[in-house]
């Protein structure tokens, strides 16, 4: 039954990887192909929201396969809070769990930032005129490049092998 769960968590990571491989071939817009552009742009937008939202998905059925490991069958973590309350904080999945939660650049920690960013209305973005020009404004937000959601991917996929792995020497 592990098995299965780990099966679905690649299955959703392969997913959300051929998406954002997807969105880095999509041309860039031409500032004076105002029409085009915006195709181009809602199509390179909806494909690092859809791995976005596969990423998130492949990440609470990561907790799912944790939970089946440990032999708890009916029970759907939803939260690493959860996990913990089923199979105990001192076992070695939450350990490494907690301890990607506390690193700044690790792969959980960027999903839950995604996952924030992700529910929330866009900010209003500020107007350029004459009096604000020299003012620099940059983004806020977690690091949406193709780049960066690809290594959180990898990093989840290794960590889901590695943990298949693990349990299927017993």
């Amino acid at each position: 039954m592990a098995s299965q769960w780990h099966s679905q968590v690649s299955q959703k990571l392969f997913m959300a990887r051929t998406l954002l491989k997807q969105a880095q071939n999509v041309p860039s817009a031409e500032p004076e192909a105002q029409a085009p552009g915006t195709d181009q742009a809602l199509l390179r937008e909806a494909a690092i929201q859809g791995a976005t939202e596969l990423m998130i998905r492949a990440r609470r059925l990561l907790l799912n396969l944790i939970a089946q490991l440990y032999q708890h069958r009916s029970a759907e973590p939803a939260t690493l809070a959860e996990l913990a309350g089923l199979i105990g904080e001192e076992t070695n999945e939450v350990r490494q769990l907690r301890e990607l939660e506390r690193q700044a650049g690790s792969w959980w920690n960027h999903l839950e930032q995604l996952e924030t960013a992700q529910s929330r209305p866009a900010e209003p973005r500020k107007t350029v005129s004459a009096d604000n020009i020299i003012a620099i404004s940059a983004e806020t937000g977690p690091d949406r490049s193709g780049t960066a959601l690809l290594n959180t991917v990898g990093a989840m996929k290794i960590f889901a092998d590695d943990l298949a792995e693990q349990h299927s020497e017993w």
